[in-house]
């Protein structure tokens, strides 16, 4: 009788313990595009334009290490400038990052120098410029193609 009483309260004192809590999801904030200007590509030596971006500007360094990180989708008008204090090769990943995005390379003189083309999510593998440049362009994975943008196409920004 003692051994069924013994045994009788280790399983209450198992079953006691044990977690009735359901677990708690933590829910990241999302983070909203925010339009801080407009930017323009266009052949050179024309004033045909390839395409315009609403754009989001990363100028501190918190900003620029953070980037487009934590965002689920992005409009295909939309994209963020990194500008530079100066003028390097730099090189990205995409830690953290949830979308695939093409990566552009822009030098001092606003002319497209060099691609990184539809970086994989989450991928921290870095991507450099190759090239020294001032500013890096991201947007949607593919619409570099999409758009017919080459090196030598020309950059111009405006901030709002």
């Amino acid at each position: 009788m003692r051994l069924i009483s013994s045994l009788f309260i280790v399983i209450i004192i198992l079953f006691g313990s044990c977690k009735t809590e359901t677990k708690q999801e933590i829910k990241t904030e999302t983070i909203n595009f925010t339009k801080e200007g407009v930017l323009t590509i266009s052949k050179p030596d024309t004033e045909t334009a390839l395409a315009h971006f609403d754009i989001e500007i990363a100028e501190s360094e918190y900003e620029t290490q953070t980037g487009l990180m934590y965002r689920d989708s992005m409009k295909e008008n939309q994209g963020m400038l990194f500008i530079f204090p100066d003028v390097a090769v730099h090189s990205f990943y995409m830690k953290n990052t949830e979308i695939s995005l093409d990566i552009i390379y822009i030098d001092e003189n606003l002319n497209i120098v060099s691609f990184q083309k539809n970086a994989k999510p989450f991928d921290e593998t870095g991507l450099s410029s190759k090239v020294p440049i001032k500013y890096v362009f991201e947007i949607n994975a593919g619409l570099s193609d999409k758009l017919g943008l080459e090196i030598g196409d020309v950059v111009s920004f405006t901030k709002d």
